[in-house]
């Protein structure tokens, strides 16, 4: 036991007090002194570094329109909003997962899966409000201050082993930030500040409650994907709807306009052609193989194992979560390139090696071993790696199978049936598969939603499906010159 003299505590209690004073940072939204560790040249910094990891795990979605809208529609609410001085960046990104999430620094991304689920501008203006809202209160920032985000990696929903998922090159934090789960009080917060938002620059905010609902039906119907839903990272209260009723009805009154604006019909017609779920251009599974139409290749996945194809890579693991496969592309030009790169980054010791052929293509086959050290027990073990680099037009594609100690052996089979079974893709039928679209269409003649979905033929199945995109009900009568989404290609 040690004693300590008044001076010393009088010392520590002074250099707390400063420590507490430098992390109190007042809030743009509210003008109130909070515990925040981050500054905003900090948020700025972070916010830049996150912005190219997002690009690269899921794309940027190839419309120019609909980049243009979000980003001039972005730039006018920020303008009004609480941080105009932010260098703001609005972002359409290519995932099908219906969601809308923000970094610090002013980064807002909205996925075309949301895109297509709005039923007019008012709809969206609201969720863009929300998310600028996340922005603007520091919200994001004071998540980071509070917890440390999990770098857990999730393929088909499922968390792979620690030991292992340090070799899958995903932006764990910058895509983490997806998963930042917001306390009520901040939720209730955005929600006004979206409706404040939405409304000072003339959209009724009324409309943002009724996608909330949309987004609920969503969620029942489809379940949470791989990436969170809006709702999964956004909280949804019993009353929030009302909540926003209200709140957009009193900044109505506020702001005092005699009409806001909801833009259903301009809104539809600019979404019309939108790709609607996955796209299988950008790879596919069908019957434990991975097909790749862009690229033009194919391979065989083990059976029962969950995949997760990103922009980026494709990530492969079996329900126990012990083994983990990538396929990825190396950014070096021949096969020794890749190969020794891969060994340097990743500190490895190289077991062997030999040069192969892969269905005509050169390839080099390799093991190498990593030492890992426990995170709960402190233990060392072997990480045991094997490789395949492949070269195929034009590129080197490197197939990655990997697990922890003596569970590499269950897996080596599995893993040297995929490498070894990567070719090129000739299926006429799998080369030119199209994804499903958006397709806008007026009704001719006045009837229920379901209705009119039988006359233009929509199966009948995914007619709930539809109902939601619409967001009507089926029963829905809807009167000629109206009109709705459907889907082809």
């Amino acid at each position: 036991m040690h004693f300590y003299s008044r001076k010393f505590f009088a010392f520590l209690f002074v250099c707390i007090s400063g420590l507490l004073m430098t992390a109190c940072a007042v809030n743009p939204v509210t003008g109130k002194k909070e515990l925040n560790f981050m500054g905003e040249q900090q948020e700025i910094q972070m916010g830049a570094a996150y912005d190219p990891q997002v690009i690269q795990e899921y794309g940027l979605y190839q419309d120019e329109t609909l980049q243009r809208f979000i980003d001039e529609k972005g730039q006018e609410m920020a303008r009004i909003s609480h941080r105009p001085n932010l260098n703001w960046t609005f972002r359409v990104v290519d995932s099908p997962i219906v969601n809308a999430f923000a970094v610090p620094g002013g980064y807002v991304y909205f996925t075309r899966g949301i895109m297509a689920h709005f039923n007019n501008e008012a709809e969206f203006a609201g969720v863009l409000g929300h998310e600028i809202g996340h922005v603007t209160a520091r919200h994001i920032a004071s998540q980071q201050t509070k917890q440390t985000l999990g770098q857990a990696l999730l393929i088909g929903g499922m968390i792979v082993s620690k030991e292992v998922r340090q070799y899958a090159d995903v932006a764990a934090q910058g895509l983490g930030l997806l998963f930042l789960k917001f306390g009520r009080d901040d939720e209730s917060q955005s929600d006004e500040l979206g409706v404040q938002y939405s409304t000072e620059i003339g959209y009724d905010a009324r409309e943002m409650a009724n996608f909330f609902y949309t987004l609920k039906r969503v969620n029942d119907l489809q379940g949470y994907g791989d990436v969170p839903t809006f709702l999964a990272t956004h909280p949804d209260p019993i009353n929030r709807y009302h909540k926003v009723d209200e709140m957009a009805q009193l900044w109505q009154f506020r702001f005092g306009r005699d009409n806001y604006k909801v833009n259903r019909d301009s809104y539809l017609r600019m979404i019309d052609g939108i790709v609607y779920g996955n796209d299988p251009r950008q790879g596919f599974m069908e019957n434990s193989v991975f097909y790749h139409p862009e690229l033009k290749f194919q391979y065989p996945v083990p059976y029962g194992w969950k995949v997760q194809n990103s922009n980026s890579q494709v990530q492969m693991a079996p329900e126990d979560g012990n083994a983990l496969m990538l396929l990825q592309l190396s950014p070096e030009n021949n096969l020794d390139a890749a190969a020794s790169g891969f060994i340097q980054q990743h500190q490895l010791q190289q077991v062997d090696a030999r040069r192969i052929t892969v269905n005509g293509n050169p390839a080099i086959a390799m093991i190498n071993d990593q030492v890992a050290t426990d995170q709960n027990t402190g233990q060392q073990q072997i990480i045991r790696i094997q490789s395949y680099c492949i070269q195929y037009g034009g590129l080197i594609y490197m197939i990655h199978g990997l697990s922890a100690g003596e569970n590499f052996y269950r897996y080596q089979s599995q893993f040297t049936r995929t490498q070894d079974g990567f070719r090129e893709l000739r299926d006429a039928a799998k080369l030119n598969v199209k994804p499903e679209r958006v397709r806008i269409v007026q009704i001719d003649q006045a009837g229920t939603l379901a209705q009119q979905f039988s006359r233009y033929r929509m199966p009948s199945n995914r007619y709930e499906e539809l109902a939601v995109l619409n967001g009507m009900q089926l029963e829905d009568q809807i009167q000629r010159g109206t009109l709705i989404k459907i889907i082809g290609t």
